[in-house]
């Protein structure tokens, strides 16, 4: 709604004319979801140490913001005894944790994303004004029956598998372990040893349960991403979503300064933890696209070890194992072709070669990151046999003879042929010469979209065989 739209933008600019530069974006970013103003090196750095979770309006934040209204309530109820012994306290506190998380969802815009944090938030905090338990495999069930009833589509995407992932995890490992982080033993040392313990088994398990979904969708692996976790989620907690809140529950009385002063300090340890990290040695590793039976096997494999009871839940890893072996093996395309013949890439001993150092990046940048390669456009092309223009290109693959012809510059360029084994790809409209060629313009691409070659020889079309009512084929 417009309304909420404007609010949004006012919000957005108020907090960064509060906060210094270096963490006025970020810090929007967390409270409206508007990432905009966050420098693309932050943004960089943030997925080389598997810190980008952070910026995302999820799971995470949303519980945080939840649970620090909520123990605060709960806390400062306490504090008069003749209110905390008649009233229910814990259900007040809930209702309005409820009711401040959905002004949270309405202020961040909304995403997927933070809508489903907002259901699996609102779940536990109806639980508990049920007298129910709030954190339970039921309850995590029951959130992600509610996201996929409002949004099934949402069940293929990274988000969802990522989130879910990491919450069943983690609610089933601490229900086994919950014995060992029973308060009163030990004393301040002894509680101090069991935070730090539980910190580090949280963060072990989710970055576990998410690594296979974030490698699959997004074709990289942090190698150091739980040291930067342990390092920068605590400090989310403790410091920048309570610092947010203060400023906003403080803002009306003019005082909000005090609020993002505390929340500039927590961002700026988070960024300087992200570029740390970042600049490690092999801070990123690159992972090739799994086939799709792959991810499947392993998630049915994860959840038998999860949900099963007693030993024959370690079956599981049977599976998990298999889908480990196999997926580094993953065969990709030998030739690809892109949907308007702007761009072409085939498979050599060093990679992807591509046909063009520059230009198309976007669809350049998914096939390399499919390849699991860690090479960018430019050395993609350097590639290609040397001799060659960036207008006329010409390669051996799959028992045939690519020719890529560019513009009009490269028509006149090109030496015209069409010989039955040939295919040539014109990223301009032209009529086809004398011959048996497959002859693929844009006008062609349209119809078959893009196009790959197997290893097999095998011809593949992302429009084969697809019919939908409002298309007119």
């Amino acid at each position: 709604m417009l309304p909420i739209a404007s609010l949004r933008v006012r919000v957005s600019d108020w907090v960064r004319a509060a906060l210094p530069e270096r963490t006025g974006g970020v810090a929007a970013a967390l409270v409206t979801g508007d990432r905009a103003h966050v420098p693309r090196q932050v943004t960089e750095d943030l997925r080389a140490s598997n810190l980008a979770h952070l910026l995302a309006i999820s799971g995470l934040h949303m519980g945080l913001f939840a649970g620090v209204i909520f123990a605060s309530l709960r806390r400062a109820f306490a504090l008069w005894p003749s209110v905390a012994l008649r009233w229910p306290v814990k259900k007040i506190s809930a209702a309005v944790a409820l009711v401040a998380s959905f002004g949270y969802l309405l202020l961040s815009g909304a995403s997927v994303a933070t809508e489903r944090a907002f259901l699996m938030v609102a779940v536990m905090l109806v639980a508990v004004l049920l007298d129910r338990r709030a954190i339970s495999v039921r309850a995590v069930a029951f959130a992600a029956v509610l996201v996929l009833l409002r949004r099934p589509e949402s069940l293929l995407s990274a988000g969802f598998q990522m989130s879910f992932a990491a919450t069943l995890a983690l609610v089933v490992v601490f229900q086994a372990v919950q014995p060992l982080f029973r308060p009163g033993r030990g004393g301040a040392l002894g509680s101090a040893a069991r935070w730090i313990a539980a910190l580090v088994v949280s963060s072990l398990v989710a970055g576990l349960a998410t690594a296979p979904f974030g490698a699959a969708h997004f074709n990289m692996i942090s190698h150091y991403g739980v040291i930067a976790n342990l390092a920068a989620v605590p400090v989310m907690g403790a410091v920048v979503v309570p610092g947010a809140v203060l400023a906003i529950c403080l803002a009306p009385f003019g005082a909000g300064a005090v609020g993002f002063w505390i929340m500039s300090q927590g961002i700026s340890w988070i960024l300087t933890v992200a570029d740390t990290v970042a600049g490690w040695p092999g801070a990123r590793g690159q992972v090739v696209a799994p086939e799709p039976w792959i991810l499947p096997v392993l998630v049915m494999g994860a959840l038998l070890v999860l949900l099963w009871q007693g030993r024959l839940r370690w079956l599981g890893l049977a599976p998990i194992g298999v889908a480990l072996f196999f997926w580094p093996s993953s065969p990709r395309p030998e030739v690809l072709i892109s949907a308007d013949g702007g761009l072409v890439g085939v498979m050599t001993s060093e990679g992807r070669a591509l046909s063009r150092p520059r230009g198309k990046s976007f669809v350049a940048g998914i096939w390399l990151e499919n390849d699991g390669d860690g090479a960018d456009q430019a050395q993609a092309f350097a590639r290609m046999a040397p001799g060659q223009t960036d207008k006329v290109l010409e390669f051996q693959a799959v028992g045939r003879r690519f020719v890529h012809v560019l513009g009009k510059t490269g028509l006149g360029q090109w030496q015209k042929s069409c010989a039955p084994e040939e295919v040539i790809v014109l990223s301009v409209e032209a009529e086809p010469p004398e011959g048996e060629c497959l002859w693929l313009t844009p006008r062609a691409l349209r119809d078959t979209g893009s196009i790959a070659y197997t290893q097999d020889g095998e011809r593949v079309t992302t429009n084969a065989g697809v019919h939908r009512l409002w298309s007119a084929r």
